[in-house]
Formats: C-alpha cells, structure tokens, sequence
C-alpha cells in the first residue's frame, strides 16, 4: 500500500470499532492516505495499517468533563488541537473516502444537510491559521454565552448549576456549540464561509436522507459528483437496527465493505 498522499487522523473513545468504522478508516488507508487513529485506550478491530496513537499525544483527557459532557465534546476540542500540533485532515470515523484529498487544499471544511450549515466532520486548515487560533481560544476560555446565542439560549443556560465548568454548562445548553456552532461563527466572523465547500465534495447525502446507505434499491451514488471527495456516513444518526445487523445485499455499504474486504458480521454492535 502506498501511502504518499497527505495524513488524515481521527479519534476514538471506546474499546472496539463498529464495521462501519474500519470501513471508513480504511478508504483512506487504500487511497494512500496515511491514517492515525488516536484512543484513549486499547481498541479493537482497527484495520491493518492504521497507526493507533495514545490521546495524550494531542492533549490530556479531563476526566470530569468528560463525565459531565460526551465523547463527542472531547472529539469537538480534539480535533482542532490536532489540526494545530499535526496539520493532518481530521476526518470522523464515518466518512468514507470516495476521492483522495487534494494536496493543494489548505482549507477543508463544507456545508452539509438540506440548510446548507457547516459540519466539522472533514476538516483541514493550516496549522496556524487565524480559525485555529480562534477555535483554540473558544475553547480554552469558554465565553459567558456563545456569540451567537439569542435570549432564549441564555435563558436556558441560566437554569443550570453554575458549579459546574462553563464548557459543560454550554455543551449541556446546545451540544453542538464546541462543534458545527463553533466553526459556522468562526468562519462567519473571519469571512471564509467563502472557502466553504459545497455539500457535494465531503456530505454528498443530506443527513436527513442517512438511510439510504443502507437500501439496496437506493441511489446514493446520485447525490455524488466528479467533485466528491468523501461520504459521510452519519453513523450517530444511523437507526440501531443497522448498527446491530449486516447490511442488506447490494446496498451501499454492503457493496463498499465488499470492495475494501470488511466483513460485517466480525463487528456488529451488541
């Protein structure tokens, strides 16, 4: 496998990958792209060739916030530190790559779903960009209310246990705030929604459509163009049953695990 094509890396916080997970890792390790996979601790399942890195290497876990929020709260955070100490294209674990990335692109970043909203799921900047900078400072000093909070937000925010650490009080308020809120108002106040890409190129399919991943009469691949480069598949969002079960013949996923040789059945969830 010849991995001469720009690092992507991700995170993962839990023991074992789903088969929807090593799918996706894996389409970048085929297209060459090197791949790290950062854990907090021993994971199983992950692909062959994939480098797995402690956290620590990025930053250190803070087990009380982690507590108080999600996962998906530390990944928010942890992506952009990443960005910052590494340059590699953070990439989700449920975003196949269709294409490799483009050497040439510096900044990575699009709109997904039928709104037209940011999504940080594929996500590249330069290293020492400006929206690092900023993203970094929102996150390590958590503002009173975010800026784009109207009356309501605050208001809501305003019943919660003001103990609690500010991070975990606006997470609790709007879960999105540390992800998708965070960048739309970063870009928005640094005037680069310009650069943003259009849905086509990294979420093809409108989250609100998730399941026809998995419908073999579907046409996912109607929503893809010449410009696409991933496929976000929306696993978070993805009706239990198929987490739980093989997909059917002849859907999308079922024909992308048979190209890659990931068997399905070998890591179902419980």
């Amino acid at each position: 496998m010849d991995l001469n094509r720009r690092p992507v890396a991700s995170l993962w916080i839990g023991d074992r990958l789903h088969y929807m997970n090593q799918l996706c890792l894996k389409s970048h390790l085929v297209l060459g792209h090197p791949v790290t996979l950062y854990t907090a601790g021993p994971v199983a399942n992950v692909p062959e060739g994939v480098v797995v890195r402690p956290v620590e290497d990025i930053m250190s876990l803070d087990d009380k916030l982690l507590a108080l929020t999600k996962p998906a709260f530390v990944a928010n955070v942890f992506r952009i530190r990443m960005i910052r100490k590494t340059g590699a294209v953070w990439v989700d674990c449920d975003a196949f790559c269709h294409r490799p990335f483009p050497d040439e692109a510096d900044y990575i970043f699009g709109e997904h779903g039928l709104s037209g909203a940011l999504n940080n799921g594929v996500l590249g900047f330069p290293p020492q960009s400006e929206i690092v900078d900023k993203l970094l400072d929102f996150f390590d000093n958590p503002p009173d209310y975010p800026a784009w909070w109207k009356k309501n937000m605050r208001r809501k925010m305003d019943t919660l246990d003001r103990s609690l650490p500010q991070a975990a009080r606006i997470f609790e308020t709007e879960r999105t705030a540390f992800g998708p809120q965070a960048l739309t108002w970063a870009a928005k106040d640094l005037g680069l929604m310009g650069r943003a890409l259009p849905r086509e190129v990294l979420f093809p399919v409108p989250f609100q459509l998730n399941d026809v991943f998995y419908d073999p009469y579907g046409s996912v691949e109607g929503h893809f163009t010449d410009r696409t480069w991933s496929v976000h598949l929306y696993t978070n969002g993805t009706k239990p049953w198929w987490r739980k079960n093989p997909p059917l013949p002849g859907s999308y996923i079922a024909r992308m695990c048979e190209r890659l040789e990931i068997d399905p059945t070998a890591a179902l969830e419980d």
